[in-house]
């Protein structure tokens, strides 16, 4: 039996514009009290008429309202084929955590699966994969460079099992051609699962299951919570029986996320649409500005024509995103004074809030990456990255011209003592 407390919204949102289904997918006012916003549900079981018979909730691990408005509104958002006749809850899943959904999702893959993987990612990604899953599942990973096909035809055979790509990627904002993706491991092996997280990009600005891919993957700490109060992760699915395989994990590992991480995180993707605006449009002005900086050697931004994949930006994506990595001219102690010496941009990690980020990814973010790997990806001591929030840029500017100032008294100092 099902209850109006599961169900999503009595018409279908798909047609409407992103705006509007960040506000309304996959639910409608609570039945019983007419509230607007899913009520927090924090019961753990619930009562039933009978051995078997309950109104479509059994326990909170399997069952919980207030995860699955949230599940229904990514996978809504990400424009999943599944309605909730093929699945409880369109093809999403929620998690503890990303790296709880991304284990989640490599528990599809049989031990010993060869999966090919973007060199550039995340570094906790980087070391579920290099450290964790190699040994204990055996995993056979290869990682290529996959914004170029030609290197990804090269790695993709035909015993891949699973794509993983990011993009843009963590840190050097690489961007992967998703169409050209799919369609090369098609070829290769029809049955392989093409995963894509899409944390940086978000659905505002690209959709990867409307480019040929099988699964999306959030880190939902990020933008889609947007206020750096929520941690979780998201899965959805663009088929069946991933989702019939994805909903039996969910339940049997049960890193599931909790009734008050959901209600947080579905309380940011309401704003998600005017938060990415600003974020994208602050972005592409901050970019501009480091770009003719004489301080700066070089601005790795989505935005930019100078992004070596651009083209492929502007096939793809519907915006830039408000992340930008840039090399500040020297090395780790213009870095350390530029970074110490920001007022508005916090020093700290994550990304995708409402509050500006910056940080140094080869000391914080990417320290589990081996040394060999940052050096060869660019993630170098010079190397600052940005997440840009929605204070207002004239504020933002002021502040980083300020650290490029002290960054410059330290160069001086340096010389002056050589």
């Amino acid at each position: 039996m099902h209850s109006p407390y599961n169900r999503g919204m009595t018409h279908d949102p798909s047609s409407a514009h992103i705006g509007t289904k960040v506000v309304h997918t996959g639910q409608r006012p609570d039945p019983s009290t007419g509230a607007v916003m899913p009520p927090i549900s924090l019961a753990t079981t619930y009562e039933q008429e009978s051995p078997g018979v309950h109104k479509g909730l059994e326990y909170t691990r399997t069952h919980n309202p207030t995860r699955f408005a949230l599940e229904r509104m990514v996978a809504g958002l990400e424009n999943s084929p599944l309605t909730e006749d093929d699945d409880l809850t369109g093809g999403g899943f929620a998690f503890a955590s990303g790296l709880a959904a991304m284990a989640t999702c490599l528990e599809l893959m049989d031990a010993g699966s060869r999966i090919v993987a973007m060199d550039d990612i995340y570094g906790g990604s980087n070391r579920m994969l290099r450290r964790v899953r190699q040994r204990t599942q055996g995993l056979d990973v290869e990682f290529c460079d996959l914004s170029s096909l030609d290197r990804f035809a090269q790695a993709m055979t035909p015993v891949t099992k699973m794509v993983w790509v990011e993009t843009p990627t963590n840190p050097t904002l690489k961007v992967a051609d998703l169409s050209g993706i799919s369609a090369i491991a098609r070829k290769a092996n029809p049955e392989a699962i093409l995963v894509c997280d899409n944390t940086f990009a978000t659905p505002i600005n690209q959709t990867p299951l409307d480019h040929g891919f099988d699964i999306v993957l959030h880190s939902t700490t990020k933008y889609m919570g947007g206020h750096s109060d929520s941690l979780g992760g998201v899965l959805i699915a663009s088929k069946p029986e991933h989702a019939e395989t994805l909903r039996f994990l969910q339940n049997s590992l049960g890193a599931v996320m909790s009734p008050f991480e959901a209600y947080m995180t579905l309380r940011g993707i309401k704003t998600l649409d005017v938060r990415m605006a600003r974020h994208n449009a602050s972005a592409v002005e901050i970019a501009r500005f480091l770009a003719s900086h004489s301080q700066v050697e070089r601005v790795v931004f989505p935005g930019l024509e100078s992004h070596p994949h651009h083209e492929v930006v502007q096939k793809q994506m519907r915006g830039p995103g408000g992340m930008i990595t840039f090399y500040l001219a020297g090395g780790l102690e213009e870095s350390r004074r530029f970074l110490e010496s920001l007022e508005i941009f916090a020093l700290a990690e994550s990304l995708g809030g409402v509050e500006s980020l910056v940080e140094h990814p080869a000391i914080m973010t990417h320290a589990s990456v081996p040394p060999e790997m940052r050096r060869e990806l660019g993630i170098s001591d010079n190397m600052i990255r940005l997440s840009v929030g929605v204070e207002d840029v004239r504020d933002l500017l002021a502040d980083i011209e300020k650290g490029m100032a002290a960054a410059k008294g330290a160069r001086a100092a340096a010389a002056a003592s050589a």
